[in-house]
């Protein structure tokens, strides 16, 4: 890609993000009467549910810091990520230090849940305003909380399990997954040598034990020493999962100066794009069962969002950086199959849920999962990759 071709894909990602997504949500999520944001908006960004994700309170409140910290200091970034940093202190925080998943739109709690992802995201979401704000609490919520998932990390006997650890003790690829981007998004906040030895215990779980480079594929549930599991749990492959995971890593590889573990992100990116792609329809599928077998998963040929955006930063980074065609083949594709079905040229953003043919299941541009998060943050992350190229 010369500098001209460079260039130009550059502008096309910037404009993607600063007018077609970030105004999309800018000017419908911010809920001005009680603070935080609103997810739930159908194709045009009226809301159709007014509850409130505590996901999304954390992972718009980083989305905002974040292009507040690398995109301009302009001042409506920075209110709606104090919006979502506030509310997410004032409300989504239960009296034992964890975290709801949902709330009412003015605070009160409806939902909790024995998973740790909606800590994760309050976590980088404190680390990132504290780098747009300057406010030292938030940077000390954000660690509060990080020991506290830690502990349960560690310790997986304080939550309820998912399964009786009486018959079959599992574990989950998420769990290491995102602690490390977790970790890596407090580490610029404010380095410590804490982050080093956590970083390196969850590259090595997901590499040592999710991922089996003899069948060619990263795998989401293992056993409690990586074994394969033989049921649909055990063959199940999340394609979006394993390519975000790949880029995770690909940093942590870049960071270190690793090229051993760069290689390996790369692998688990080509088999993640092969697993993943759909040869007939085009797109990544949603779970793929490794052995063929049927997945239990009724979703599992729909196309949904959130994994083509992994894909579009992760075969960016991985060509950027190899200079190997056949990412540059894989970032084109992915592209160009992700704005002719998902983009609405209309109302910006994207829809978040395809038939398996690529058709649209639902025009609603969020939900309880879909927010300003994924799009925003590959487009951010293309757009800044490009330009330091």
């Amino acid at each position: 890609m010369d500098k001209i071709a460079t260039d130009k894909l550059r502008h096309f990602y910037e404009r993607q993000l600063l007018e077609k997504t970030v105004p999309f949500w800018l000017d419908h999520c911010v809920d001005n009467e009680y603070g935080g944001i609103l997810t739930c908006l159908d194709r045009e960004g009226r809301v159709y549910n007014d509850d409130k994700s505590v996901w999304f309170q954390g992972r718009a409140c980083w989305i905002f810091s974040k292009l507040y910290n690398t995109m301009g200091k302009k001042p409506e970034w920075l209110r709606a990520a104090k919006s979502a940093y506030e509310f997410l202190i004032n409300h989504c925080i239960d009296a034992d230090g964890r975290m709801f998943f949902s709330v009412t739109r003015d605070g009160r709690p409806l939902q909790k849940r024995r998973y740790m992802f909606s800590e994760t995201f309050a976590i980088i979401a404190g680390a990132e305003y504290y780098r747009a704000s300057g406010d030292k609490a938030a940077l000390e919520m954000a660690k509060s909380l990080y020991h506290i998932v830690l502990d349960l990390y560690h310790n997986p006997s304080k939550t309820l399990p998912k399964i009786n650890p009486a018959t079959r003790v599992t574990k989950a690829h998420s769990l290491p997954m995102i602690l490390l981007s977790t970790t890596q998004t407090l580490r610029e906040a404010e380095p410590q040598p804490e982050y080093e030895k956590n970083a390196e215990e969850f590259v090595q779980t997901v590499v040592g034990d999710f991922y089996k480079p003899d069948e060619g594929a990263l795998f989401e549930n293992v056993g409690p020493k990586g074994e394969r599991l033989d049921s649909p749990q055990g063959r199940c492959i999340n394609p979006g999962h394993s390519i975000e995971t790949s880029w995770f890593l690909m940093h942590e590889a870049l960071y270190r100066k690793d090229d051993e573990l760069f290689q390996t992100a790369l692998s688990i990116l080509n088999c993640s794009l092969d697993i993943g792609w759909d040869k007939e329809y085009g797109g990544i599928k949603s779970f793929v069962d490794i052995e063929g077998k049927p997945a239990e998963q009724l979703e599992w040929d729909m196309k949904l969002w959130w994994p083509h955006t992994e894909a579009l930063y992760a075969t960016l980074l991985a060509y950027t950086q190899t200079k190997n065609e056949k990412y540059q083949e894989w970032h084109n594709r992915v592209r160009d199959y992700a704005f002719d079905h998902f983009a609405d040229k209309e109302y910006g953003e994207w829809y978040g849920y395809l038939h398996y043919d690529g058709s649209v299941s639902t025009t609603l541009k969020g939900s309880m999962w879909k927010g300003p998060f994924h799009l925003p943050r590959a487009l951010l992350l293309c757009t800044k990759l490009l330009e330091s190229v």
